[in-house]
């Protein structure tokens, strides 16, 4: 990611030293650099928030559509697994062919696949599409950092890299509730099909603002690694497959096996690809030593366990008890209100007195959470709302929101300086992946299930629930003692 930055039209590409202007002889901010920046965010805010909006949808969409009860989950995880595996490649494309024209293309992309998404006739093309979808936001998202590099400076360059955060808390926040607001509204009959169309005049605003972007690429073009891109697809896609269907048997099992020993021969790849001077997808030197790798670990299994809980209180309100999208959304709005509060606090207080405790007292939260969830699913008649239920989730919301702050401040923490983008980079693809592997696996739990609603909810809290133990100990690795990398 160039450091740089140019002074002139919209059209100047980014290669140079960074001067820094506001001093005396030296040229003014770029005049554009807030509605620039603006455009960036929404077109952020647009890619993050279809991760999630689709969840309270996806029954609906089931019984429009048709097809099988499996194909519920796939709904938003065909989404998260194709932005998953393409951010790292995104981000390539970027420094090769300029952020700025990677950005405007992705966008487009996005408008265009979500079009077709709101017009999918049937499950199996709207799961398609959706991965479609999924691959056009994984070029947006990994030029925001390098665009608004090129655009500020001084002071205001922290300011404005500081306005992500919160653009991507509000988004998970506001997800689900706003899935269920949208589907439920039913605006001009459109049902959950608005959830889709509403990114398409937000992408055509942002297409109009993107001209004012400057162009940014970095100073030496690294090469695209396909034989990288195809073992990390290969074997991501032969381990979340298989477990997708909550119950796999003997070759769900060796496919998922197969897919591990592939992403153990992509690392291998991307050593050897190291070693003969070219540039990887992935630093290899992140992956010795314990931290990042714990870190890695800890990420995707603790996004699993946030997705998965979402999409299990969705199915179980929306496919057991029959209530409608706006339940759902209004059930899950303590949950975004606890997670919204948790980080604030943690980030504002919490953080910078306890440091690296707060990341596991908001496990223990959320641990705390899914006991409350289940014993609230334990206690309601087998056919009626349980009605604890939305404290419960109150509390795994707030240990959500308690995790996130010191979690990516300490996964980072020993990164060094010409690693950090592909760390960054390899972290938001490990949590899109988290989210993909809880919808999936979790959900297909519930699916599974072949006792009462209830109790399918239970079996897949109780699953949320072991997984969320894995965390614990990967959590722990990762903020014990570093040791030096060698």
């Amino acid at each position: 990611m160039s450091h740089s930055t140019g002074h002139g039209t919209p059209v100047d590409t980014v290669t140079g030293p960074d001067p820094r202007p506001g001093g005396p002889g030296q040229p003014p901010a770029y005049r554009w650099r807030w509605p620039a920046l603006a455009a960036l965010l929404v077109a952020e805010a647009m890619n993050l928030l279809d991760a999630t909006i689709v969840q309270v949808a996806g029954p609906v969409i089931h019984t429009d559509l048709g097809g099988s009860d499996a194909a519920i989950p796939w709904f938003s995880a065909s989404y998260t697994l194709m932005f998953a595996l393409g951010l790292l490649t995104g981000a390539r494309l970027g420094d090769i062919a300029g952020r700025r024209r990677i950005f405007r293309i992705g966008v487009a992309a996005f408008a265009v696949t979500s079009l077709a998404c709101a017009l999918a006739p049937t499950a199996e093309t709207l799961i398609g599409l959706r991965a479609l979808q999924g691959v056009a936001a994984a070029l947006i998202i990994p030029q925001t950092f390098g665009l608004i590099r090129a655009m500020f400076d001084g002071d205001e360059l922290p300011k404005a890299l500081g306005t992500i955060g919160p653009v991507m808390g509000l988004s998970a926040v506001l997800g689900p509730v706003l899935g269920g607001v949208l589907t439920h509204a039913d605006l001009f009959g459109s049902s959950w099909r608005a959830c889709l169309l509403v990114n398409v005049p937000l992408a055509a605003v942002v297409l109009v603002v993107a001209r004012r972007l400057r162009e940014d690429r970095a100073p030496v073009r690294p090469r695209l690694d396909p034989v990288g891109t195809a073992l990390a697809m290969a074997g991501t896609a032969l381990v979340v497959c298989p477990l997708a269907t909550g119950t796999p048997g003997p070759a769900g099992w060796a496919a998922a096996v197969a897919g591990a020993a592939v992403l153990v021969l992509f690392v291998a790849h991307q050593r050897r690809t190291a070693r003969r001077g070219r540039a990887p997808l992935i630093e290899p030197a992140l992956l010795r030593g314990r931290a990042f790798p714990a870190a890695l670990a800890t990420s995707t299994l603790f996004f699993a366990v946030m997705n998965g809980v979402m999409i299990t209180v969705v199915l179980h309100l929306e496919l057991g008890l029959h209530r409608g999208p706006l339940t759902a959304g209004l059930t899950l709005l303590p949950w975004s209100a606890g997670l919204a509060a948790g980080s604030w606090a943690a980030g504002a207080y919490l953080v910078p007195r306890y440091g690296t405790r707060v990341l596991h007292a908001g496990i223990a939260a959320l641990a705390v959470g899914l006991a409350a969830a289940v014993l609230a699913y334990r206690s309601a008649a087998p056919d009626a709302y349980p009605t604890a239920l939305p404290f419960a989730l109150a509390v795994a919301g707030l240990g959500t929101g308690l995790f996130t702050p010191p979690f990516f401040t300490t996964a980072l923490r020993g990164v060094g300086p010409q690693e950090t983008g592909s760390a960054a980079g390899l972290l938001n693809a490990v949590q899109q992946l988290g989210g993909t592997l809880g919808v999936a696996v979790i959900g297909g739990v519930y699916l599974a299930g072949d006792g009462t609603p209830r109790g399918a909810a239970q079996a897949a809290l109780g699953t949320a629930g072991a997984i969320l133990v894995a965390t614990a100990i990967a959590a722990a690795a990762m903020t014990g003692r570093p040791r030096d990398r060698t």
